[in-house]
């Protein structure tokens, strides 16, 4: 037991750069469908503000919109405060999972329950939300700009441009607008992801007869269905905080008032608006995050063996 003590803490500090670059390299490539489920969101906005009745764009539709009107580099909108709100948000649920499930057994050879592995899940998840909210407020308010008209444009130039200008303009609480939604939704997502990954994986191995095996197959289903768990989970309180992080000073006292005047104004399967580009940016982004980190850990493990 002498010897797993070091063991575990190298594992836990590994665990926290793994999840983020993991996460981060997930992020370059899913950034774009992440771009085009912000302006969905808002898009309904625009439209019933004209009274019009029409119907939203579709996510294809949406998609030539960004590329005809603000070029390909409309897609990557927002990318310096995604891969920092991964850096931050990321990298802190991933370790703090680990980091939880260490201290529940420093030996490493525990089986966790599927409710031990939730609660850890959640607990961490709550923290990279706090961690994660200032750049995740930049992120959203950097995709959306590109289609409010130019005279309310905020023209951010880069994350941190967004951060001292919000501080400077706003106010420091600026920077935790949406702070409830967002670490509930963060609860929401490490439980559907990391809990859902990790209980997928083990029970497939474990059931399978050999069939399946701690292969790249394996990640792919796992990390598939968590994908798919997790945005049944987070779409609600995703939509919510979208609205509120990118309404003007005041529109909405909370998140509460956000949502009950959403399913006023339009019923409750507004709650799932965006889900499709949600899920085909969520899914790929939770199948490549695993894929890498389950890479990344095995260039670890070799690297320190």
């Amino acid at each position: 037991s002498q010897q797993s003590k070091p063991k575990s803490t190298a594992t836990q500090y590994a665990a926290l750069l793994l999840g983020g670059c993991a996460s981060g390299l997930a992020c370059f490539c899913t950034h774009p469908l992440d771009t085009l489920k912000v302006n969905m969101q808002m898009n309904e906005k625009a439209l019933r503000l004209a009274g019009s009745g029409e119907r939203p764009p579709g996510f294809f539709a949406t998609a030539l919109g960004v590329a005809k009107n603000q070029g390909l580099q409309g897609l990557y909108r927002g990318l310096s405060a995604a891969l920092m709100r991964q850096a931050t948000y990321s990298t802190v649920r991933f370790g703090a999972y680990e980091y939880i499930k260490l201290q529940m057994d420093p030996t490493g050879k525990k089986v966790f329950t599927l409710w031990e592995k939730c609660a850890s899940a959640m607990l961490a998840g709550a923290a990279g939300g706090v961690a994660g909210n200032p750049m995740d407020v930049a992120n959203v308010r950097m995709q959306a700009d590109g289609r409010l008209p130019p005279e309310q444009r905020r023209g951010y130039r880069h994350v941190f441009d967004a951060l001292a200008r919000m501080t400077r303009e706003e106010g420091f609480a600026s920077l935790y607008r949406g702070l409830l939604p967002n670490v509930q939704r963060a609860m929401l997502m490490t439980m559907g992801q990391l809990a859902s990954y990790d209980e997928i994986k083990e029970q497939l191995i474990k059931r399978s007869n050999g069939f399946f095996v701690d292969d790249f197959i394996t990640y792919s289903i796992s990390s598939t269905l968590a994908g798919g768990i997790a945005t049944i989970l987070c779409q609600p309180v995703d939509v919510i905080k979208t609205r509120i992080m990118s309404a003007p000073p005041g529109k909405y006292s909370g998140a509460l008032a956000c949502l009950t005047q959403t399913i006023r104004a339009e019923g409750v399967l507004s709650l799932y608006k965006g889900f499709v580009p949600s899920f085909t940016r969520l899914g790929p982004h939770t199948i490549l995050t695993f894929l890498f980190l389950e890479q990344l850990r095995k260039v670890y493990a070799h690297l320190t063996h």
